[in-house]
Order: structure tokens, then C-alpha cells, then sequence
């Protein structure tokens, strides 16, 4: 069903309830580019509904929220003028997460995503249904290459056409430029070190610190300093405890992959040992076993395993406790998260802002999904 817009140009945009304001501003935005899409072909038109779909499908709009609450530090408020504008250009972000999961979907060969089909084997099994010429699954493929795309250029488009004056818009070049840098940069490491099969803990990081930590916290944060023209001590500020928190984020994430709840997760349990994910959770794991041992060659042969079943996701579960590298990540968790909230303490962030953003920083570092 399609949400209606409750914000208008020049409107207040309340602090409260701002995940169910991204959605109808995302909402209002995919609405008004169906007309563009359905006036090329209607075939087109609902692919691109599979998309909008997608978006307002679920989520919990954690970057918007990070960037609204770094504007508000910077000394935005709900009931400026510029507020409905600040809230489509953060929105857009949401449209760059899009194309992330689609494209990382496919590189990760996921069938579910939020406890429903992924984009690629939606649209496999449309082709199938329909009895098209060729392989469904190279259909499946394309499709979700090419939505991902269209989410990538929607989300510049959104964030232009955001309203926000041409100072503001241009300060926030350089964060969102560099964000789309680092996220693609990130994705590519991911795909070249499960190839090359590296290991270490610092091939891990890396993937980590730009594949989602960077787009998650640290750039979102940056991005609203630069509309709201903050010092660049603030900015700085922001980086360190987004940087920090946005890794925190990601090894969270780690954990999840392998030791979450499927019903809580919307992923089938082991999923990221099954598509080979190199997370530092499994490079602290093969540190601690040593090479050549029993406990390295379970884990290895496990790393990529499609069939790996759930008997095998147990075992490997239980190895990584008594390896004690689940207790490492937990223990990393809580240090990347101190001192991001040691930086946040020692910026001049207006009230409410800076404690919510510690509340933030509280829920993504805890979160069970």
C-alpha cells in the first residue's frame, strides 16, 4: 500500500515518530518516479514497484535517523524552515542502503531477505512462471543489478532535489560522494577477499569499516554537519563516534549471521557461513585454532559451504565459543563502543541530540536483528 507524505516543503518535521516520517517522504518520492518509470513501458513500471516494494518493506531507517540527529546536534531543529528538506535529503540514504542489499543479495546468492524473497529470486521466479527464454536465474540476476542501479540513481536524484539551499547542497557533496566511494569500494573487498580467500582479521576490518560501518554511521552524521554548516571540530567529533560505532554495528552484525534467532533475523541461521563471508568473528576464530588444526579445518571447510546444514551450523557455533572468538567480538563490541561515546561526550552537541545519539549508538550495538 502506498503511504502518503505528512510533511510538506517548509513544514515541521517532528523528532518523534521520524521513522514513520522517512517512510512516507520515501513514499511520496517512489510514488511520484513510478510515473516516470511506467511512462517509458509498464513493464517497467512494475519492476520498479518490485523496488518501491523493497524499500518501504521494512528496515529500521537507522542512517536517516543517525543524520537527522546529527543535524539537530548541529543546531537544526524540527521547526526550522529547511526541516521537511533536511528530512528528504537524509531520506535518500535509505535509497543508497537499496541498492547495497540488492546488489549484495545477489554477490551473496541469499534467497531471503527480511523473511521474504531477495530481489534477484523474485524476478527468477517471475521469469520461471511465465515460461521467458532463457535461464531464469541469469533473468533473476540482471533485474537486480539493474533495480539496484535505479536505487543508486534515485538516491542522487532525491538528495538534489531535496530543496536544500544551494550552500547546503554543496557542502554536502563531499560526504556523499565519498560514502558511494567507500560503500562500492567496500562490496568489491568482499567479493575479491572471499575469492582470494584472506583470512586475517585485518582483511575482515577493512571490509567492514567500509562496506557498512562508513554508510551506516559515520557518513550519514557527516553528511548532516555539512548541511547544517557545522565546525569542523563537530564534524569531527561525529566521524570518530560514527566510525566507531558504525564498525560496532557490523560486528553485531557478525554475530547475528551465525548465532541469531531466523524468526527475530528474517535469515536462515548460518547464512553467512554459507555464502562465505570472511567476518573478524571466523579470522579470530582461526587465529586462536591455529593452522592445521581439527578446529581450522572445520571452520575452513564450513566458510562457503552452500549445503552446510544445521547440524554444522551447531558445531561450528560451539567451536566458536570454546575458541573464544564470539567472546572477543562481544568484548570489541564494548570497546569501539565506549570510545565512540567518549568522543560523542566530548563534542559541543546541542540537547536533545547528543543523548539520543548515544541511545542509538546503545540500541544498534545491542540489537537482536
Amino acid at each position: 500500500m502506498t503511504r502518503t507524505a505528512t510533511t510538506e516543503p517548509g513544514g515541521a518535521v517532528p523528532d518523534e515518530g521520524l521513522a514513520g516520517a522517512v517512510e512516507d517522504t520515501l513514499a511520496a518520492y517512489l510514488t511520484r518516479r513510478a510515473v516516470d518509470t511506467t511512462a517509458i513501458d509498464p513493464a517497467f513500471g512494475e519492476a520498479a514497484e518490485a523496488l518501491t516494494a523493497f524499500v518501504l518493506g521494512g528496515g529500521k531507517r537507522l542512517r536517516p535517523t543517525f543524520a537527522w540527529w546529527g543535524w539537530r546536534g548541529a543546531g537544526g531543529s524540527p521547526d526550522d524552515d529547511e526541516a521537511s528538506a533536511v528530512l528528504r535529503a537524509i531520506s535518500a540514504l535509505e535509497l543508497i542502503q537499496a541498492c547495497a542489499l540488492v546488489h549484495d543479495d545477489l554477490m551473496d546468492a541469499s534467497a531471503t531477505r527480511r523473511g521474504r524473497p531477495t530481489v534477484h529470486v523474485d524476478f527468477a521466479r517471475r521469469h520461471a512462471e511465465s515460461g521467458w527464454r532463457g535461464r531464469p536465474a541469469r533473468f533473476g540476476a540482471a533485474a537486480a543489478i539493474l533495480l539496484g542501479d535505479l536505487a543508486l540513481a534515485w538516491a542522487d536524484d532525491m538528495l538534489r532535489a531535496a530543496g536544500l539551499s544551494p550552500a547546503a547542497l554543496r557542502r554536502a557533496a563531499a560526504p556523499w560522494e565519498a560514502m558511494r566511494t567507500e560503500l562500492l569500494g567496500g562490496q568489491y573487498l568482499d567479493v575479491l577477499h572471499q575469492s582470494t580467500g584472506d583470512t586475517s582479521a585485518r582483511a575482515a576490518l577493512q571490509v567492514g569499516r567500509y562496506k557498512t560501518a562508513a554508510y551506516t554511521v559515520e557518513r550519514p552524521l557527516h553528511l548532516s554537519a555539512a548541511i547544517a554548516g557545522a565546525s569542523p571540530e563537530l564534524t569531527s567529533c561525529y566521524r570518530r563516534f560514527g566510525a566507531d560505532i558504525g564498525v560496532a554495528f557490523q560486528l553485531r552484525d557478525d554475530l547475528l549471521g551465525v548465532f541469531g534467532d531466523p524468526a527475530v533475523t528474517g535469515k536462515p541461521a548460518g547464512d553467512d557461513l554459507r555464502e562465505g563471508k570472511r567476518t573478524l568473528l571466523l579470522a579470530l576464530a582461526l587465529e586462536r585454532a591455529g593452522p592445521g588444526s581439527a578446529a581450522t579445518q572445520a571452520v575452513e571447510a564450513a566458510i562457503g559451504d552452500p549445503d552446510l546444514d544445521a547440524d554444522g551450523v551447531e558445531r561450528i557455533r560451539a567451536l566458536l565459543l570454546e575458541l573464544g572468538a564470539a567472546q572477543a567480538v562481544e568484548q570489541r563490541i564494548a570497546a569501539l563502543t565506549g570510545s565512540a561515546l567518549d568522543a560523542l561526550s566530548a563534542g559541543e552537541i546541542a540537547e536533545p541530540a547528543a543523548a539520543r545519539l548515544a541511545e542509538l549508538a546503545d540500541a544498534a550495538t545491542r540489537r537482536r536483528r
